[in-house]
């Protein structure tokens, strides 16, 4: 049995637009911290950094339940940083030790996202 568990989301800019526009604060703060929040809006365009970030998100949620070392984990437990290079770093609420590895990338229209988390660590 492998202790590799992927999972991979692809979401559409617009919808995360829409909600962000729509909904403003109510969203951001349900889904997104302040440092993830700043770090988009110093971006040209938010938009596909927040969607990047949402995919992230649900990737990062996707593996952690396929592995079944969990039964559920919320957005704000949840946190895509960058390091000083701009690469994607998982931080999970509560927990010190993680090894969930993340790829975004993203086009005008659509972010995708793959996590891995490595259960032997």
């Amino acid at each position: 049995m492998s202790n590799y568990f992927p999972g991979i989301d692809i979401v559409d800019v617009a919808r995360i637009k829409n909600s962000i526009e729509n909904y403003k604060g109510k969203f951001l703060n349900k889904i997104f911290s302040e440092e993830e929040q700043s770090y988009c809006f110093s971006k040209a365009n938010p938009y596909i950094h927040f969607a990047g970030k949402f995919a992230a998100k649900e990737a990062v949620i996707k593996s952690l339940l396929s592995s079944k070392s969990i039964k559920q984990i919320g957005f704000l437990n949840i946190f895509i940083l960058n390091d000083d290079k701009g690469t994607p770093i998982v931080k999970i609420k509560d927990l010190t030790e993680n090894d969930i590895k993340v790829s975004i990338s993203h086009t005008e229209s659509q972010a995708i996202a793959f996590a891995i988390f490595n259960l032997e660590k």
